[in-house]
């Protein structure tokens, strides 16, 4: 009971701050459904960061010594060292894509781009805030809408702020359903929304599903090399998926890799939101900034496509523009859910499919084009 009373007269209200805001992520996992697999162990792992004297972070015990734990070893190990954690669950990311609706309407990779410009509108936003530029840059980062390309540019950049920057990519990619719509009625009218696009797709053979993850690890090393680990490990996913003699490890890469990779990087990045290091004003203009990030993302796909709409006979739906962020395949549900809702047989998923997956790829060049200018730059 004494320990108990000295364990309680230890916590501080910043520690209370975050019990809540680990509870608040679990009721998030479990009630509503949002990316149960990273925000329940991210919650919970913020819960134990925080507990007075923890056994999962490093601790001085008096008569023992330092003594390791088990969460700051993952983080050294996983994160902190060699980013491993995030790179290797691009392996698993990349066996789940199938790149076929975008390979047969290339022009979608255009939607990829388009929807990064949230990215760059957020890090000129962070740097006029006070931030500097490699804080300011891995917050932007948050408008990929991709997990582990934010945790791993705000790690190589050494930012202050991974935790923050996790919690506020993860968040707003598990909220995709609920910020996108908001976002796309702001630039669209219901006319817009209701556009049809017909569905042709090409032939795409098995030799161009396998050439294109090898053509597409070269271009972009040549093109951002400071993305290859990121790319390269997607595409040697999506190799394994497509070349159809590894389809144990596929189905092993799209379950057990990912779901494992995934866990342990929930609770990794929980050693990023101790009390001392996330409870401030910073947290909150990061979550402000990165949803600020979010929606520009979406809009911007959305302006690109009512831009070449100027220039063609049969229009695009706008909301395709949308699905070029790299929640996927979040992002082209919901587009496919707003078209049905406007009108009842409007069928455009494959679409937003493609411009989905190549949002993933953009996204990640997006990340290396941030790590190789901002290192430039200091």
């Amino acid at each position: 009971m004494e320990f108990l009373w000295e364990g309680l007269l230890q916590i501080t209200w910043q520690q209370v701050v975050m019990y809540l805001i680990g509870i608040l992520l679990i009721y998030l996992a479990i009630k509503k459904d949002y990316e149960p697999a990273l925000l329940l162990p991210m919650g919970f792992g913020a819960i134990l960061v925080n507990l007075p004297l923890s056994g999962v972070i490093n601790q001085n015990m008096e008569g023992i010594g330092v003594v390791n734990g088990i969460i700051e070893w993952l983080f050294d190990v996983g994160i902190e060292a060699s980013e491993a954690l995030p790179i290797l669950l691009f392996i698993g990311i990349g066996a789940m894509i199938d790149f076929g609706p975008l390979l047969s309407m290339p022009s979608m990779f255009l939607f990829g781009a388009g929807a990064q410009f949230g990215i760059f509108f957020a890090i000129s936003v962070a740097v006029l805030l006070g931030f500097d530029l490699k804080d300011a840059a891995s917050i932007g980062i948050i408008g990929a809408a991709d997990g582990p390309t934010s945790i791993l540019v705000s790690q190589i950049l050494h930012s202050k702020y991974v935790g923050a920057i996790a919690v506020a990519a993860y968040s707003y990619m598990a909220l995709v359903p609920i910020i996108q719509p908001f976002a796309i009625r702001l630039v669209t009218t219901k006319k817009e929304r209701k556009i049809r696009m017909d569905y042709t797709p090409g032939t795409v053979s098995k030799s161009m599903r396998i050439a294109f993850p090898i053509l597409t690890t070269f271009l972009v090393g040549l093109v951002s090399p400071q993305s290859v680990a990121l790319v390269g490990f997607l595409m040697f996913g999506n190799l394994i998926r497509e070349c159809g003699v590894l389809g144990t490890l596929s189905d092993t890469a799209q379950n057990v890799l990912a779901n494992l990779i995934t866990l342990l990087l929930g609770l990794t990045i929980s050693f990023s939101m101790r009390a001392e290091a996330f409870v401030n004003i910073d947290t909150l203009l990061i979550m402000l900034i990165g949803l600020i990030a979010f929606i520009f993302d979406s809009i911007g796909g959305v302006l690109l496509a009512k831009f070449l709409n100027l220039f063609r006979k049969k229009k695009i739906n706008p909301m395709i523009g949308a699905a070029g962020i790299s929640a996927f395949p979040m992002s082209a549900r919901v587009v496919q859910k707003m078209a049905l809702e406007e009108d009842s047989g409007n069928i455009i998923l494959m679409h937003a499919i493609g411009a989905n997956v190549s949002g993933q790829i953009a996204s990640v060049i997006a990340g290396g084009l941030i790590i190789g200018l901002v290192s430039a730059y200091l």
